[in-house]
């Protein structure tokens, strides 16, 4: 290619959307059901509007928190040599990380059900 610097590979074309690719899956930014998280908004008696962008936003911070609870409660369980992981793995977890510190408490006893 003339213009291309060495050593650096082109990105690969972009496709149109409805190409046909039997590969290509629908790019997914969100993973929980936007619809779902919506009507949990809705659910609150506080709220009486919620926007696409918002629900976005929630779902996306949610998917955020569930992966980075769950990759540090997992080092727990590997300490215990085990791949799955267990409630006391997320209590060690909510105990020795800072950041969860709002997570400690009676309350969640009755809210997480393993």
């Amino acid at each position: 290619m003339a213009g291309a610097e060495p050593g650096v590979a082109a990105a690969p074309p972009a496709e149109e959307p409805g190409s046909g690719s039997l590969c290509a899956a629908p790019l997914r930014l969100a993973r929980l059901p936007l619809a779902r998280v919506k009507a949990l908004v809705k659910a609150d008696p506080d709220v009486s509007l919620a926007s696409q962008e918002a629900v976005f936003v929630l779902a996306r911070a949610t998917e955020l928190f569930v992966e980075t609870i769950a990759k540090d409660a997992y080092v727990y369980a590997q300490q215990g040599k085990r791949k799955t992981l267990q409630r006391k793995d997320l209590d060690n977890a909510i105990e020795a990380i800072d950041e969860f510190a709002f997570l400690e408490g009676e309350f969640l006893v009755g809210l997480i059900l393993f």
